[in-house]
């Protein structure tokens, strides 16, 4: 009979393998970041030209996809004023407006800060329309 001091332990168990983090280039996280603060000034004109610039370039997917992101937002935002415009008829419309300017302008510098410091946001309350 074998005892247990006789016996080997099986050899220890590698890590998973989990590739790197791509690596993100300075300029495309501050483009990254103005992107997203352009939609206080400029609504969807700027993601929008960052986005169609840079849809087709695999090396740039980080700044596509906070493009996207940015898109989709100033998008919901944009048919928030639309709504608001209609219910301004009903006089909630002119108490929803600022409100939703204000959101905008919060969220926009939320994330622009996150993008700039942890490189990438996503905005609770968008439309995924462009994907």
């Amino acid at each position: 009979m074998s005892t247990p001091s006789d016996q080997v332990p099986p050899p220890p168990v590698p890590p998973p393998y989990e590739p790197a983090p791509p690596v993100i280039n300075t300029d495309d996280k501050n483009i990254a970041m103005l992107t997203h603060l352009s939609g206080i000034l400029f609504s969807i004109i700027m993601p929008l030209i960052v986005w169609l610039m840079h849809k087709d370039r695999s090396d740039k997917a980080y700044l596509v996809t906070e493009a996207k992101e940015a898109l989709n937002f100033q998008i919901t935002v944009l048919i928030g004023y639309v709504i608001c415009w209609i219910l301004t008829f009903l006089l909630i419309g002119a108490i929803l407006t600022p409100l939703l300017w204000l959101a905008n302008l919060i969220f926009c510098i939320i994330a622009a800060v996150k993008v700039s410091s942890d490189g990438s946001y996503r905005y609770p309350w968008a439309l995924r329309l462009v994907s």
